[in-house]
């Protein structure tokens, strides 16, 4: 996988990338990655996103020191997803929580 078989027009330029703990499964948190994004995740193996609001590339805990270190990565059946299995280095969520997906509700 490259970044030349990511199909980034579907999203205009722009593709979700799911972040998963490597030991427990468990989501951690959506992003989203550019061509650059996605470039740089691989050959720094940090995960790097595309800030839709700020219109700039960032380094997930680059600030904080909660580094998300990449296992792999998967690209989905339609190839415009990306699932990244990582070894978080802290707290993945800006709250201080393990995952930016802690509010649970059960739908009957």
């Amino acid at each position: 996988m490259n970044a030349k078989t990511i199909d980034f027009t579907k999203g205009n330029g722009i593709v979700p990338a799911i972040i998963q703990d490597d030991r427990t499964g468990m989501v951690l948190m959506l992003g989203y990655m550019n061509r650059e994004a996605f470039t740089k995740t691989r050959q720094t193996k940090l995960v790097w996103f595309w800030s839709r609001s700020r219109g700039t590339l960032w380094q997930k805990g680059e600030t904080s020191g909660n580094i998300l270190q990449v296992v792999s990565m998967t690209l989905d059946c339609d190839g415009d997803a990306v699932l990244v299995r990582v070894n978080p280095k802290g707290p993945t969520c800006h709250t201080g929580r393990i995952s930016c997906f802690t509010e649970r509700e059960e739908i009957a």
